[in-house]
């Protein structure tokens, strides 16, 4: 991949449109990005990678971030447009992101979705591939053979990250190089191990669980049997490897005493049956006997009571037979006393209505009173068209009041309307005035915000200016105060250094042994090995020390940076507060903030004001509307009016001859209506009362005829000779129940096992009930221990069966788990065959490691002047910590080997630096081969001495060898002198520009 165009609009800093031209700068093979910090070095390599992937590398790209520029204008679109060659394709990419932008009509502004496009070059010039952000992220992915973040680490090459890289423990290493190498399957298949391992636990822990279950069920079915007192229940632990075996022993005895139990109970039963079956049959014979006596005793009793009440049943039954005949008497008794309360009831009434006629018809019959009820009738009808005429007089008085109440109510709207009207030209011109004052003050608003914003600006610029200058001045005393600090820690260490070398025989000697060969002389004897001085310094004091100077150095370089970049963000905020104090950019504020507020709420009411305007307006036009309307109504109510009052004279001249000496016809039609509803009362009594009088001589008659014919002399003996029904009926009932008793003792009488029992002695049922209920409570305590065995055998049975197929069941499930345990362990680097503890995924990262580390091997040495290699290391942690992922530097000049994280600051940045171009190499070989023909190194070059920058610029330069070119982001002043080709990045008030620069032309 080669880059050979940049081209960048209101991107980051850069408000206008700028170029970067690559194949220029790459033509030197290396070249310098550098400019002031803030300027927007770190933006061009944002840039190119979000042409690529549509994305800003790490954090930059933390949600709510905006790539636009806040220099550029608002008419000026957000733009990246790359051009490069990968794959033998030349292509060029432009992006837009998500912005804002303005309206084309009206005001404010409306969002424009991302744009993405796709060309290449072929022999017929650009040829659009593609505008969908799926397919060229796609295209892009597979040309590159790298996802974005191995792009990342491949060819923006982040020395911080190696050098972290280098002192990380293996965990942080294990997450950089899983995140390059794509090693998530092998997590995966850990992750899927780990996972079946648990389940078939699970299953193992649930399989041992109902086993347990079911020996619990088996316990509680054996009862407390003392058989099996001595055979406790196995161990309550899943996973008990004599948990089969306990169960089923345990399981065997306790059936075994449960039929011994169960035999035992049923010869017991045997034996208490027949005694109970004996006690049945004595209780019972014993009953009878009662019984019969007691049958006896009642029938001898029964006899005495029935002779006693011989009298009183003759008596009872000459009452029958006399109320048997008054029977035959009653119904006409009843008809006759109908008859006479109804002749007597219509008498009553006859009387009553003939009270209310006037005298003439107090004495009339009834034809006399039929004919005057019918004349009434007729002049009654005659009064249904007067009523009509009445009802219409009345509707015409209720019209004449609706119109009088119209015409007030309209007087009364017209006159309102004409004050209205009169006051209208006033109350259009304030409203007008109101208006007018309001847009006013709508205007004035709108200048003062445009004044107060930038104001707002320039006094937060001014605060911000004031308390940077503040911390500016805190981080220069405490810069000295480190400054000190790391002097004095290096001091220590050189001494300490300087001690530890003038005593190191002493340390040599401590490793010799006695016929082994000396590391200095090769001698095997050792006459006499030196001895460690007073106050000798060995290697872990020297190593103390030297993190003590490193501690103090990075403390230093971290307040360094500190100063600088608050003296950055207070030249910026300076340069955009100007030279106004901040008090008066106050003062300032303040008096526009109050302006604006006022005319703003006097602005408010410029939409209220136009509504009561254009409301008065439509107020005006309807009331102007409605006084016409009204006029015309008036003359039609005039001339309505008149033309009632014409047919109402007319209906009253007519109701006044029909309505006589009555107020209305209505009280006419009642008095009609009261005479005739009287007569035809008084007509109605007298035709009852004739009617009753008739049916009470017939019933007469009827009543003599029956009580002769049943024997009784008078109608008042046979009146009383009459009882009700319910005393016939209990009379009879007394009878009844006399002859059922006498028919009753006479069968009684002829029983012969009863007289036979009362000769007998008294019999004694109480004792042999409770002998029988004594032997039947002994059955049921037999049989119910009885059926309480035969159940728990049943129950014995069965959950042995049961306990037999879950533990066969269980057999499977124990060797998954065992096998897929072993995996997991294994995978995971806890099993004990895996003696380094060295997770499958950490395998895999470890052989990639090895292949980075002698890549970077290659170059460390050339930097290092032959003096350092990098190698993996697979040796085993210590402690609980995993291995695999182990990186150690070889120094050639003293033999050692030690962990990468005790360079120094200027050997970390070799090591990094190699470590990341072996890196690419790898990624680069892994990617399909795909060359990277442009790579650029961000900072790291300032820990570097003349010599070592030499050494560094021509490995970079070697790279050339392989049609490689390499830019370099760093602030090292030097390398402006050293590197020919440049890209300059000045940044401005109104926004950072680019510029190409060479070494020649500076001169």
């Amino acid at each position: 991949m080669r880059l050979h165009r940049l081209q960048v609009t209101a991107f980051g800093p850069f408000a206008e449109p700028q170029e970067i031209d690559f194949d220029a700068l790459c033509g030197a093979g290396v070249f310098l990005l550098h400019g002031p910090t803030g300027a927007g070095k770190t933006s061009v390599l944002d840039a190119v990678c979000y042409a690529l992937y549509g994305s800003v590398p790490g954090p930059r790209q933390a949600p709510g971030t905006s790539l636009r520029s806040d220099h550029a204008s608002t008419g000026t679109p957000t733009e990246v447009t790359l051009e490069l060659t990968a794959g033998g394709r030349r292509l060029e990419i432009t992006r837009r992101p998500e912005q804002d932008r303005p309206k084309k009509r009206g005001t404010g502004t409306t969002k424009d979705k991302a744009q993405s496009r796709l060309r290449e070059h072929t022999a017929a010039g650009w040829e659009a591939l593609s505008r969908s952000h799926q397919e060229v992220g796609e295209e892009i992915e597979q040309l590159l053979g790298m996802s974005r973040e191995q792009f990342c680490q491949v060819v923006l090459l982040p020395q911080g990250e190696f050098a972290r890289f280098l002192r990380a423990d293996e965990a942080a290493r294990g997450r950089l190089l899983g995140r390059l190498f794509d090693t998530r399957r092998f997590a995966a298949v850990e992750t899927l191990l780990g996972e079946r391992r648990r389940a078939a636990e699970a299953e193992v822990r649930a399989g041992d669980a109902r086993v347990l279950h079911t020996a619990q069920r088996l316990a509680q079915a054996a009862g407390d049997s003392a058989d099996l007192r001595d055979w406790p229940l196995p161990g309550h632990q899943p996973g008990d490897p004599g948990l089969a075996a306990a169960v089923r022993a345990w399981a065997a005895v306790a059936r075994c005493a449960a039929r011994e139990r169960f035999t035992v109970t049923e010869y017991a039963l045997a034996a208490v049956e027949g005694r109970h079956a004996a006690a049945r049959r004595a209780a019972e014979d014993e009953r009878e006997l009662d019984r019969l006596q007691r049958r006896h005793a009642e029938t001898a009793r029964r006899a005495a009571a029935l002779a006693e009440a011989a009298p009183e049943r003759e008596r009872v039954r000459g009452l029958l037979d006399r109320a048997r005949r008054g029977a035959l008497v009653a119904p006409a008794l009843e008809l006759r006393g109908a008859a006479s309360a109804a002749h007597l009831a219509a008498a009553h009434a006859e009387a009553a209505a003939r009270s209310e006629l006037p005298p003439p018809l107090s004495e009339a019959g009834t034809e006399q009173l039929a004919s005057v009820e019918q004349r009434l009738r007729e002049d009654l009808g005659a009064l249904g068209a007067a009523r009509r005429s009445e009802q219409r007089s009345a509707e015409i008085g209720r019209e004449r009041a609706d119109l009088e109440r119209e015409a007030r109510a309209a007087e009364e709207q017209h006159q309102e309307s004409a004050e209205w009207l009169e006051r209208w030209d006033e109350t259009r011109r304030a409203l007008t005035e109101r208006v007018d004052r309001a847009q006013q003050a709508a205007t004035l608003a709108e200048q003062l915000a445009g004044r107060l914003e930038p104001a707002r600006m320039q006094l937060n610029a001014a605060r911000r200016r004031d308390a940077l200058g503040a911390d500016a001045q805190r981080a220069e005393g405490e810069l000295l105060s480190v400054r000190e600090e790391s002097a004095a820690a290096r001091e220590r260490w050189l001494e300490l250094k300087e001690s530890r070398l003038r005593g190191i025989a002493a340390e040599l000697a401590e490793a010799l042994v006695a016929g082994e060969a000396c590391a200095v002389c090769g001698s095997a004897e050792h006459p006499a090995p030196a001895r460690p001085a007073p106050g000798h310094v060995d290697r872990a004091a020297e190593d103390a020390a030297h993190a003590a100077f490193e501690r103090a150095e990075e403390a230093r370089s971290a307040v360094e940076r500190r100063l600088a970049a608050l003296e950055e963000a207070r030249a910026e905020a300076s340069a955009a507060a100007g030279e106004a104090a901040t008090a008066a950019l106050v003062d300032l504020t303040s008096d526009l903030s109050s302006r604006h507020a006022a005319a703003h709420a006097d602005a408010a009411v410029l939409h209220t004001a136009r509504e009561h305007l254009a409301r008065a307006e439509r107020e005006h036009a309807a009331r102007s509307a409605d006084r016409l309307d009204a006029e015309r109504r008036a003359a039609a109510r005039a001339s309505r009016r008149e033309a009632l009052d014409q047919e109402q004279a007319s209906l009253e001249a007519e109701l006044a001859l029909v309505r006589g000496d009555a107020p209305t016809v209505a009280a006419r039609a009642r008095t009609l209506e009261d005479r005739v509803r009287m007569v035809a009362a008084a007509a109605g009594s007298l035709r009852r009362a004739e009617a009753t009088a008739a049916r009470l001589k017939e019933a007469d008659d009827q009543l003599a005829d029956a009580a002769f014919k049943a024997g009784f002399d008078t109608v008042e003996d046979a009146a009383d000779a009459v009882l009700p029904e319910y005393e016939r009926t209990a009379l009879q009932h007394r009878m009844d129940a006399w002859q059922a008793e006498e028919a009753m003792l006479a069968d009684r009488r002829g029983e012969s096992g009863t007289a036979e029992a009362a000769a007998r002695p008294p019999a004694r049922p109480e004792e042999a009930e409770a002998y029988a209920a004594l032997a039947a409570a002994k059955l049921r305590t037999a049989g119910s221990a009885h059926d309480a065995a035969r159940v728990r055998c049943a129950e014995l049975d069965e959950l042995s069966r049961q306990a037999e197929r879950e533990l066969r069941a269980l057999g499977p499930l124990r060797e998954a788990y065992e096998r897929v345990a072993r995996m997991a362990g294994l995978t995971a680097g806890t099993s004990a065959d895996n003696e380094r503890k060295m997770r499958l995924e950490a395998y895999v990262l470890a052989a990639r490691l090895e292949q980075v580390a002698a890549a970077a091997t290659v170059r460390l040495l050339r930097m290092s002047g032959g003096r350092y290699t990098l190698v993996h290391s697979d040796a085993r942690a210590s402690g609980r910590g995993r291995s695999g992922l182990g990186l150690h530097v070889v120094d050639a000049w003293t033999g050692s080997e030690r962990d990468t994280a005790t360079l120094s600051g200027g050997e970390t940045f070799f090591a990094s630096l190699a470590l990341a171009l072996g890196l690419a190499d790898v990624v680069t070989d892994e990617a399909g081969g795909m060359r990277l023909d442009t790579l650029f190194i961000d900072e790291g070059f300032g820990s570097l001495d003349d010599q070592a920058l030499d050494e560094v610029l021509d490995v970079l330069d070697s790279l050339r060898e392989r049609d490689r070119s390499v830019g370099i982001v760093s602030h090292v002043a030097d390398l402006r002198t050293r590197v020919q080709a440049q890209l300059e990045i000045v940044k401005q008030r109104g926004g950072s520009v680019v510029r190409h620069r060479t070494a020649a032309l500076r001169d």
